[in-house]
């Protein structure tokens, strides 16, 4: 069965993408963490801190305007065209 996605919902997206970027920086904190232990704190440290919420409000941004440019593309192409089935 073939679908069109021809909108995105900009504020969900960007919500959605704030979520996956926070949660991926995480990933990152254990290193910096490492990093502030053997070089003193510093830069790393408060890097701990901020980085998540950075990639977060960064992310956020990013799916909103990503949202805004596929919306007006979607509109000339007719949007991305894709299969589904049923799952079993």
């Amino acid at each position: 069965m073939k679908r069109r996605l021809t909108n995105v919902s900009p504020l969900k997206l960007g919500i959605t993408l704030a979520a996956v970027y926070g949660i991926l920086s995480l990933l990152v904190v254990p290193f910096l963490l490492l990093a502030s232990i053997f070089h003193g704190g510093g830069i790393a440290g408060v890097l701990v801190i901020f980085l998540p919420v950075i990639y977060a409000v960064l992310g956020f941004i990013g799916g909103v305007i990503a949202a805004f440019v596929y919306n007006l593309v979607a509109k000339w192409t007719g949007g991305i065209e894709f299969t589904t089935e049923e799952a079993s």
